[in-house]
């Protein structure tokens, strides 16, 4: 298995191939782009039934590479079988990773762009999803005008991919999808798509290339460049360099990134309904489901069985809720704060009439305490502001009257303790180039676990360290990180 995983070896009936696609790329069209260095192997179906497509990543050239080589660095290489493997085990919808192989060769590549290239170890991963197929396949053939090939591609993602929206009679003969049928397809892409970015914004994930041809039409979370996760909460933040001056993909525009590319894939699957009617009204299903998916995602962080953050018709006064939940991202970036941390350390928080009543500032904030990169340095005024908005929220909770174990537990169930911080992947990336695979499955284990309390491995769920700050790989990745 190793051989076909290093792509020196194909099993019986395997036969690879590159997609063509092409995609909007930081909000303008880059034309025809393509699988430049992943090769499908072929579908193999698992125990559950379901088909699988394996996919090399980083094997060499292909039709699309561009007059680039296809190959893969270590460094690479390890965040994606990382990454895929930690946001499945985190609950988001993804791609997963079979396999990762050291190559034993060298490639030469520039990590910032910056003029200063160095040869570094080769790696391939062996990826897996239900399909690879992306956004940007179904606009290259809008771009071409080619309607034909655009049918042909859609009729062959709802049958196989979504035949539930297709009549008994569709999918027991060869009679094609109709208007209906793929005004239905696309507004269940736009469900899976919100569902999708909501999983991000709940972990803190920061996907950093979210361009069309990175969007999967299955909503699962695609391509593994230059990711990252929150440390300290700045909705601002964005781990790629090529979009370090637009921030474009910043955490906090991400939903709004996702509708706007919905909007692309609207546009290209256009010639095939001819009435933009059915596009507009799921987009604005899409915006009422990401509102509410957002609302309970957010209530289900704070330990609430619900929040109430639309106000009343006809009143412009913002609920209690809204209020809550907009103080405490005010309180979030008031000073340097983690998110992981801050959100698992909350459920520690006392809730009861006693603390309401006789605590004080420090008390009640105490479990908070190491989540804040400079605990000393916080002021009086921010502690003031800190502590004005725990006790907003132990009243909050207080009403629903649950039991402290209860709450306690139902948010350790959606606020992680364990992620695959940049600067975790950077260290056992050091010593993966040195032939030491062992630290890459260490931290697997423990991120196959990211709600649990893990005794021992309570150093994996540590802030940034101050050295990991700057540090190229840990802060700041390029497009090829």
């Amino acid at each position: 298995m190793a051989e076909v995983a290093s792509g020196n070896k194909l099993l019986p009936g395997m036969q690879p191939h590159a997609a063509c696609y092409g995609g909007h790329q930081f909000g303008g069209w880059a034309g025809q782009l393509g699988d430049g260095r992943a090769i499908s192997l072929g579908e193999k179906r698992g125990r559950d039934g379901k088909l699988w497509e394996l996919q090399l990543k980083g094997a060499g050239p292909t039709p699309y590479s561009r007059s680039a080589d296809g190959r893969a660095v270590m460094r690479s290489s390890v965040r994606e079988f990382l990454c895929s493997e930690a946001m499945f085990h985190l609950g988001v919808p993804t791609t997963r990773a079979l396999s990762l192989v050291a190559t034993g060769d060298h490639v030469l590549r520039d990590i910032l762009y910056d003029g200063h290239p160095r040869h570094e170890p080769g790696a391939i991963v062996c990826r897996v999803a239900p399909s690879f197929i992306r956004f940007g396949n179904f606009e290259i053939f809008a771009s071409r005008g080619d309607t034909e090939t655009l049918r042909t591609l859609t009729n062959f993602t709802l049958r196989h991919h979504f035949p539930h929206l297709l009549t008994p009679k569709m999918r027991s003969s060869e009679e094609d999808p109709g208007s209906e049928e793929i005004a239905r397809f696309f507004e269940e892409v736009c469900f899976l798509t919100a569902q999708m970015v909501v999983e991000w914004m709940r972990v803190g994930f920061v996907h950093g290339v979210m361009n069309t041809d990175n969007m999967s039409i299955l909503g699962l979370t695609i391509d593994y460049g230059p990711y990252g996760w929150l440390e300290d909460f700045d909705p601002t933040w964005t781990p790629n360099t090529t979009d370090a001056s637009g921030r474009r993909y910043r955490f906090g525009s991400q939903p709004r990134v996702c509708e706007w590319n919905l909007v692309q894939l609207a546009n290209a699957l256009l010639p095939l309904v001819n009435e933009t009617e059915p596009f507009e009204k799921a987009l604005g299903k899409f915006a009422e489901q990401l509102h509410a998916l957002e609302t309970q995602m957010m209530a289900n962080k704070l330990g609430l069985r619900g929040l109430s953050v639309d106000s009343t018709e006809g009143s412009r006064t913002p609920t209690e809720d809204k209020k809550l939940v907009e103080g405490l991202h005010e309180m979030l970036t008031l000073v340097e704060t983690d998110m992981t941390i801050f959100y698992r350390s909350l459920a520690q928080v006392e809730m009861s009439g006693e603390a309401l009543r006789n605590s004080s500032i420090d008390k009640l904030s105490a479990p908070l305490t190491n989540a804040y990169y400079s605990p000393r340095l916080i002021t009086p005024e921010q502690r003031t502001q800190i502590d004005a908005w725990l006790r907003g929220y132990l009243r909050r909770t207080l009403q629903e009257q649950r039991e402290p174990q209860e709450r306690i537990d139902s948010m350790n169930r959606v606020n992680p303790k364990f992620v695959l911080r940049n600067y975790l992947a950077q260290e056992v990336i050091d010593e993966a180039e040195k032939g030491n695979g062992e630290p890459i499955m260490h931290l697997l284990e423990v991120l196959r676990n990211p709600y649990a309390e893990q005794e021992g491995e309570e150093h994996f769920s540590q802030k940034r360290p101050e050295w990991a700050r700057s540090r190229v790989g840990c802060s700041m990745l390029s497009c090829s990180s």
